[in-house]
């Protein structure tokens, strides 16, 4: 799956990710740090990336409406230390059918992940 994570996500988790068999691209990487969350977003769907990040600005499910983008999974933990995100990460990209979530709404908390997929014409 090609992703791309965004700036508040650990940078070890790249290597984490690709070793899982995943296309990762980073912000940082990208010369993205800090910039505007429309330019982080317009990046990964230019590139057809499915975008992973803790900022809540993503969470709107009627602004990021399944099937209107590559895709995109909010995380949000209780206490998003680094250790506990990235455990929580692996769990995530080991247990989950990550790969048919092109173009769903994903959001995964501490207990349970929810995928909201594209309508079915």
């Amino acid at each position: 799956m090609k992703l791309k994570l965004d700036e508040n996500l650990p940078l070890g988790l790249t290597t984490i990710l690709k070793n899982l068999g995943h296309d990762v691209d980073t912000a940082l990487e990208e010369g993205l740090t800090g910039a505007l969350d429309r330019k982080i977003w317009e990046a990964a769907q230019r590139e057809s990336r499915f975008f992973v990040t803790q900022d809540m600005d993503f969470s709107d499910l009627r602004k990021f409406y399944p099937g209107t983008h590559a895709g995109i999974l909010v995380v949000r933990l209780r206490a998003p230390s680094w250790k506990r995100l990235v455990r929580r990460m692996i769990e995530i990209f080991r247990t989950e059918n990550v790969n048919s979530w092109s173009g769903c709404f994903v959001v995964a908390t501490d207990a349970k992940v929810r995928v909201v997929t594209p309508e079915k014409s």
